[in-house]
C-alpha cells in the first residue's frame, strides 16, 4: 500500500511515555493533520516517521517499505529553527540541496525558483540573522521542499508569516498537492488546517483521542446551531422558540438550539417576522470546538 502506515507505535524517554500505542494511515496524496496540545507526541511521532529518532514498538512503512533515512524522501520543516543566522541565504540553500543530493546546477536552479515563488530574491545574499521571523521561516521552508520530495512534513509552517506570506504559502501547499505530494501538517492554527486536511489525528498524553476524515467526524456531532446574517434584530423574532442567541457580533448571529427541526422554525418566525436575512447557514462544530472538546479538560 502506497503512503505511510502506523501500527501500534510506542516512544519512552526515561519515564514518561511520549506516544503510547497510536494508528493511523495515510494513504493518498493530501495533506494530513496531526494535531494535539504542547507535549502530545506530535513532534516524537513525526521524528519517528522520518527515521530520525527510533520508535520502542510498533511498525512504521512507507510505501510499505520499513522507515528509514534511505526509503523515505522527505522534506521537514521543524517548529524550531535550522538555519544558520551568520550565512548567506544562497549559500545555505546551496548546501542544504546537494545533502538532500543535488547537483550544484541543480540547487541553483532550484534556489532561484523558490527565492522567486516565495517573493526573497532580494534577500539571496544577505545573512540569514538580517530577515525577520516570516523571512526566515520561508527560508526554512524552501529547504524542506527545494530537493521534490515525495514526503514533506511541516511543523508549524504559518508561523511567523502575515497574512499576505500566508496566502503565498497555502497557495504553494495546494499545488504540492495537485502534484501528488503527501504533506503531514502540525499547526495550532485550526482554521489553517481546517483549509487544507481532509484526514486528521488528534493526540492527547501520547494518546489518540480522534482519528478519521474530517467532515466524517464532524456529521457525527449533532446540528444544533444556525448562522443567521441580518442587520435586522432578531430577538423577538426568535421568541416562543426553545433557542438562545449563542453569539452576536454585528450583524451576525449564532444561534444554539436542541432540536434539528427547530432549525426549520426559526427560519419560518424570522420571515413571518420580516427579517431581512443576508445569510442562514447551519453551523457543524468547527476543527477548534472538536479540539477543544477533545483535549480542553487537560
Amino acid at each position: 500500500m502506497m503512503g505511510i502506515i502506523v501500527e501500534n507505535v510506542s516512544k519512552t524517554y526515561i519515564d514518561k511515555k511520549a506516544v503510547d500505542n497510536i494508528s493511523f494511515e495515510f494513504n493518498k496524496p493530501g495533506v494530513f493533520a496531526l494535531l494535539g496540545t504542547n507535549g502530545a507526541g506530535k513532534t516524537t511521532t513525526i521524528r519517528m516517521i522520518l527515521g530520525i529518532i527510533k520508535k520502542d514498538s510498533g511498525k512504521i512503512t512507507w510505501n510499505g517499505k520499513n522507515v528509514d533515512r534511505k526509503s523515505v524522501n522527505f522534506g521537514y520543516l521543524p517548529e524550531e529553527r535550522g538555519i544558520y543566522p551568520k550565512t548567506k541565504i544562497v549559500d545555505q540553500l546551496v548546501y542544504f540541496a546537494k545533502l538532500k543530493g543535488m547537483t550544484k546546477q541543480e540547487a541553483n536552479k532550484a534556489v532561484d525558483y523558490w527565492l522567486d515563488r516565495l517573493k526573497m530574491t532580494e534577500y539571496k545574499n544577505m545573512t540569514a540573522e538580517k530577515l525577520s521571523k516570516g523571512n526566515q521561516q520561508k527560508i526554512q521552508f524552501i529547504t524542506a521542499v527545494m530537493h521534490n520530495p515525495e514526503l514533506i512534513v511541516l511543523d508549524e509552517p504559518f508561523s511567523g508569516l502575515d497574512p499576505v506570506n500566508s496566502d503565498i504559502l497555502r497557495d504553494i501547499i495546494l499545488e504540492l498537492v495537485e502534484k501528488g505530494k503527501y504533506i503531514i501538517m502540525s499547526s495550532h492554527q485550526m482554521e489553517s488546517v481546517e483549509a487544507f486536511c481532509e484526514e486528521i489525528v488528534i493526540l492527547n498524553k501520547g494518546k489518540t483521542v480522534v482519528k478519521g476524515n474530517l467532515s466524517e467526524i464532524k456529521e457525527k456531532y449533532p446540528v444544533n446551531k444556525v448562522e443567521i446574517e441580518t442587520k435586522d434584530d432578531i430577538t423577538k423574532a426568535i421568541e416562543g422558540i426553545d433557542c438562545k442567541i449563542k453569539k452576536h457580533i454585528g450583524k451576525k448571529y449564532i444561534v444554539e438550539f436542541n432540536e434539528e427541526k427547530q432549525a426549520d422554525e426559526i427560519i419560518k418566525h424570522l420571515v413571518n417576522n420580516n427579517i431581512k436575512i443576508e445569510k442562514y447557514e447551519i453551523v457543524r462544530p468547527t476543527l477548534h470546538e472538536i479540539f477543544v472538546e477533545k483535549v480542553g479538560e487537560n
